[in-house]
């Protein structure tokens, strides 16, 4: 039986589907943001090398996902594209299982399972504001599994590979990419969007329209700022924590932690900061950030140990997940609906473009200054700020949007 072009019937357990979809996707992201850089180091890779290797496939990123999304957008149905580029991970990361792997051979492998990753996180998502501006569901309540699925797989990849080695980690992240591909199988199909995705004289029009406004530009360059100075971290704290001796299970509680703080933020935004206006929640976040990576290579001298780390890594829930919820209020309060599309892609262009490039660099950083490359990160954050700050001049920071309703 064919797909209709446009499903309005709301597909059985959809939002359960939808969730999984979200547990699955997010499992091999738990295991690889914190562990495959331990699996670099075990591979002797310097810290250079890393940095690249970690930098090339989020360039790849930029163009990737949404060059695959805009291309689901216009098919028959987003779940097949899904399914076949999840398919397409799983065989790329196989790559990694290749014995006596190279500086070259694991770039190569990276940037293709890049090219084929990239899309999964997007795709999931435009299939859940579907559902949301179809059938009314919850994004949130969807979504806010796949935070609690990298919580539980950096936890428990931890414990695991303390009992094993840093070997594993290709295994565990090709495990969870199959999981994805098994749980794809079960994502409700509901037909083409309701709405075209715009061809692409139409994004640059409304990207231009985007890049004109003073106040945006200014919200999404702190944004990118602030997100991107958490390059260095992820590309190397566990390392750093590594090398103090700490376990890896004792990493995987520290990477939790973050996470924990980050779905307790994703809960209480509303009610702790839904009357700001976005410009002074975003620099509160950054803010905080700067804070982080200025004590970050302080903790452990200062005899604050693991319990200093901890309360570092709970400040994720203001570093990261404030700044992103500052910036979506920031769109919905001052993008068109027509125009959110391209508002969206320019601040993911800038914000990917800034994280690869500070990974980049953060290699000859550990390399030269070790855990003292947090303090150039904390620069990254007070620029952050400063911008957040500026972008309080402009009108739109009153909070006054505009409300469009998707034709039906």
């Amino acid at each position: 039986m064919q797909t209709p072009p446009n499903l309005s019937v709301k597909p059985r357990q959809f939002e359960l589907r939808v969730s999984l979809l979200y547990v699955c996707i997010f499992l091999p992201n738990g295991v690889h943001l914190p562990y495959f850089p331990l699996w670099l180091e075990h591979n002797s890779f310097s810290p250079t090398q890393i940095g690249v290797i970690l930098a090339a496939p989020m360039f790849v990123r930029i163009f990737a996902g949404p060059l695959v999304s805009a291309y689901a957008d216009r098919a028959r149905d987003r779940v097949p594209v899904l399914i076949a580029s999840a398919v397409a991970a799983m065989v790329f990361c196989a790559g990694y299982l290749i014995p006596d792997q190279t500086y070259l051979l694991t770039l190569v492998v990276s940037v293709l399972l890049a090219a084929a990753w990239a899309p999964h996180t997007p795709l999931s998502d435009s299939i859940a504001l579907s559902g949301v501006r179809r059938f009314g569901s919850d994004y949130a309540s969807m979504r806010v599994w796949g935070s609690a699925s990298f919580l539980v797989a950096s936890f428990a990849c931890g414990h695991i590979l303390a009992w094993t080695s840093e070997a594993l980690i290709p295994w565990l992240i090709l495990a969870g990419l199959a999981s994805v591909v098994i749980s794809a199988f079960f994502v409700p199909r509901i037909g083409r969007p309701r709405q075209q995705a715009p061809l692409p004289s139409q994004t640059i029009h409304g990207a231009a329209f985007a890049l004109r406004q003073p106040y945006f530009l200014l919200i999404i360059a702190a944004s990118a700022l602030a997100q991107s100075s958490h390059g260095f971290a992820y590309a190397f704290t566990s390392i750093y924590w590594k090398a103090l001796g700490i376990s890896d299970g004792g990493v995987g509680v520290l990477w939790a932690l973050a996470i924990a703080g980050e779905i307790v933020m994703f809960f209480a935004f509303n009610r702790l900061f839904g009357r700001a206006r976005p410009g002074v929640v975003l620099a509160l976040g950054a803010g905080v950030g700067a804070m982080r990576w200025l004590l970050m290579p302080m903790a452990w001298p200062a005899g604050a140990g693991f319990a200093g780390f901890a309360a570092l890594q709970l400040m994720h829930a203001f570093s990261f997940s404030l700044v992103f919820l500052a910036t979506q209020k920031m769109f919905t309060q001052t993008v068109p609906e027509a125009r959110l599309g391209a508002a969206q892609g320019a601040a993911f262009f800038l914000n990917m473009t800034c994280l690869a490039t500070v990974t980049l660099v953060s290699g000859p950083l550990y390399a030269g200054w070790a855990e003292f490359g947090f303090w150039s990160m904390a620069l990254v954050a007070v620029v952050a700020v400063i911008l957040a700050l500026a972008a309080l001049r402009y009108p739109h920071s009153s909070g006054s949007g505009v409300k469009t309703v998707e034709p039906s």
